[in-house]
């Protein structure tokens, strides 16, 4: 693999911190724009003395303020963007900047700049409520709430950008993904921050109605591997799933972290299953998961303490944080 300049956007988040680290420990030169709305500084604290990481802070739906950074720029990761269903739901107009106004003026930069290709981050959630297990890319697409919609809508807007002015694009729709660093809040892992801060605390663990609801749950680092392998690939203009294909129950996850347990009500608009068809990324680009669920947990408690400081969620807690959620979302 020979050495490329490369960006990541949202590269100061959960997945792209994650990335940065794999593409510098690869050789590669690494930029970073991140306006530090859900990434964090700190995530990429180890890698402050590197070389060739240059990190900018920049809002990506600012075009002319973050253009000339694509100068010279061979491949592009797109990671940024505003996550959470909740604030999604009270502030549309933020969600629709960031997630796909944001995403145009990437994909605009990549054109004007010649980049070889362009890799989207997608949310799994464009799918809705699936009516058939395991969910292939050709599925109905049925988002339930803004942040899903504007997921989307970048995706297909970068898949425009392909067809029409044939910008390589490939577009990853990540399913329930997990690992170190992620957060106690939002659509990537949510349930693995929320339950580690509850669990060094010595809170039980909120169970979203029965527990019985399986999630297709992927760990960071098979994750990163997808996104090395479509990047460096012949492979473009194309959808792939990213999951384990092996969707586990909270329950099993609550069991494998062992704790007392609180059960919430059930929330509307989320899916009793999530569950990766990943046959096509599995034929095309030879991806396969590595990581196990059991093993995952045991890296995550491994790394527990990243939790320390992280917000405490209680029955009540939830209650007042998903008002909107159940007003807006709940079928008459």
């Amino acid at each position: 693999m020979s050495k490329k300049k490369v960006l990541v956007t949202g590269g100061a988040g959960f997945i792209g911190s994650h990335l940065v680290s794999r593409l510098l420990e690869d050789g590669h030169d690494v930029t970073v724009i991140d306006n530090f709305s859900t990434g964090r500084p700190e995530n990429l604290t180890h890698q402050k003395n590197n070389r060739n990481l240059r990190l900018i802070e920049k809002d990506i739906s600012d075009f002319n303020a973050m253009k000339q950074y694509f100068d010279g720029i061979k491949i592009v990761f797109h990671l940024a963007a505003l996550a959470d269903i909740v604030p999604s739901i009270v502030n549309p107009a933020g969600y629709y900047r960031s997630n796909v106004t944001g995403t145009f003026c990437v994909a605009e930069a990549c054109r004007l700049s010649g980049v070889e290709k362009l890799l989207y981050a997608a949310s799994s959630s464009c799918y809705g409520m699936p009516r058939t297990y395991p969910t292939a890319e050709a599925s109905e697409i049925n988002p339930q709430y803004p942040y899903a919609l504007t997921k989307y809508l970048g995706e297909e807007t970068l898949l425009h950008w392909g067809k029409v002015y044939k910008l390589p694009v490939i577009s990853l729709r990540l399913f329930n993904v997990y690992g170190p660093r992620s957060r106690t809040s939002g659509t990537y892992g949510a349930v693995f921050g929320v339950f580690l801060a509850q669990q060094l605390n010595n809170k039980p663990f909120t169970i979203v109605g029965d527990g019985n609801q399986t999630r297709d749950f992927i760990y960071v680092s098979d994750v990163v591997e997808a996104f090395i392998k479509a990047a460096f690939s012949d492979v473009k203009n194309e959808i792939f799933n990213v999951g384990s294909g092996n969707p586990q129950s909270i329950n099993k996850l609550v069991s494998l972290l062992r704790g007392d347990k609180i059960h919430i009500p059930k929330r509307p608009g989320e899916p009793d299953s999530t569950w990766a068809d990943i046959s096509k990324i599995q034929k095309v680009l030879d991806w396969q998961p590595k990581v196990s669920f059991c093993e995952g947990i045991k890296k995550m408690l491994k790394n527990i303490d990243y939790w320390q400081d992280a917000p405490v969620w209680t029955p009540e807690k939830i209650q007042e944080a998903t008002r909107d959620w159940f007003e807006y979302l709940a079928k008459e």
